[in-house]
């Protein structure tokens, strides 16, 4: 697909001066792996990757890029060496293993069998896009932009703080060319163009992260167009034990960014993904008591699309690897004890404690089967 001709912090169009760099007239971007980086704040990081395209280095590009992380994030980057070995891992896995993602990257293996992943299924499945162009704010290693290509919409972008999450997109999960991808901050002004048409855009797992919502929010709204829809997914609750990571609000909070929407409790999101139907919209009561808060708001009133809760049709379903080797005892293992302490409780209540044959449609369902990528 043709990415987007993207724009910088003041509005003004990007426009391609060599086939690996983006200008505004006065500064360049790197463009790496198809993958405009366009990040806020980072002019360190920007010049050494246009000084290493400039000299024919794109591998040094990609180093610089990959380097960079988040301001969450506490841990230094690897060795360049081994940032240039990244770039010729044959897997997901080694990739998240030389890139020294470690919590995040286990996140980024097991996406697939986590609840807050389902509860995102259920949430898009309840306000689908209906042919929409499609915005994944926060998107992370593209697993939404993922299973959205393979329902057959097109028109996808991702967009993400951390090169490295999206030149994982790119490189092993993403079919080629499913979807434009873009590295930028949600905090500053936004590169995409304005709509040409109404959009969808989501932002699932991440904004509790983010400082100053209300303008994120205003943008997401903007960036929707009138007729668009806007989905906040798995907004940590502050009441909760569980949603206290980050920097949650209470129920009224999130209700207050998004006026009018509809909203989800995490636990019925969840169930809805397990049970292979559309997700009930949460009473007062239940919202406060939630660990996470799904919010909605389409102009559209698209109806639902239950097929988004499960893998489209035709797709190579494999073994979920939390049951280890088929030739062992298949018993379910967590794969990292942060992941248990998040994910376990909930997730045990559709993965069971032992590998259980089941009929095809139930294995999808209790996610003993899934749809990952070819390179996982």
């Amino acid at each position: 697909m043709t990415a987007p001709a993207w724009v910088a912090a003041d509005g003004t169009p990007l426009r391609a001066d060599t086939p690996a760099t983006l200008t505004d007239g006065e500064r360049r971007w790197p463009v790496v792996s198809g993958i405009a980086w366009l990040r806020a704040g980072r002019d360190d990081v920007r010049e050494r990757a246009v000084a290493a395209l400039d000299d024919g280095d794109p591998d040094g590009a990609a180093v610089a890029l990959l380097a960079d992380a988040d301001d969450w994030w506490d841990e230094p980057p690897p060795p360049p060496e081994r940032l240039r070995a990244a770039l010729h891992a044959r897997t997901l896995r080694d990739a998240v293993t030389l890139l020294g993602l470690g919590r995040v990257g286990v996140y980024f293996l097991h996406r697939w069998s986590d609840p807050s992943w389902l509860a995102a299924l259920a949430l898009t499945a309840a306000h689908p896009p209906a042919g929409r162009p499609v915005v994944d704010l926060a998107c992370g290693a593209g697993h939404l932009l993922r299973h959205l290509a393979s329902h057959g919409h097109r028109d996808l972008v991702g967009v993400d703080v951390v090169f490295a999450k999206l030149w994982l997109a790119h490189r092993f999960v993403l079919p080629p060319g499913a979807a434009s991808l873009v590295c930028a901050d949600l905090t500053a002004p936004w590169p995409l163009p304005a709509p040409g048409r109404p959009r969808h855009v989501a932002c699932h797992d991440a904004l509790y992260f983010l400082p100053d919502k209300e303008r994120v929010v205003e943008r997401a709204r903007a960036a929707a167009g009138e007729g668009g829809a806007v989905l906040l997914g798995h907004c940590h609750n502050a009441t909760h034990p569980a949603g206290r990571s980050g920097l949650p609000l209470d129920a009224p909070g999130w209700t207050a960014l998004l006026p009018g929407s509809a909203t989800y409790a995490e636990e019925e999101l969840t169930a809805a993904a397990v049970e292979d139907r559309v997700a009930l919209p949460a009473t007062p009561a239940e919202l406060m008591g939630t660990e996470a808060i799904g919010l909605a708001d389409d102009d559209a009133a698209a109806p639902p699309d239950r097929t988004l809760l499960r893998p489209a049709p035709g797709a190579a379903l494999r073994p979920n690897p939390l049951y280890g080797d088929p030739g062992g005892p298949r018993g379910r293992i967590w794969p990292h004890v942060r992941w248990a302490e998040e994910y376990g409780p909930r997730a045990e209540r559709y993965l069971p404690e032992r590998w259980t044959p089941l009929p095809v449609a139930d294995a999808v369902r209790r996610r003993l089967l899934l749809d990952l990528p070819d390179r996982w």
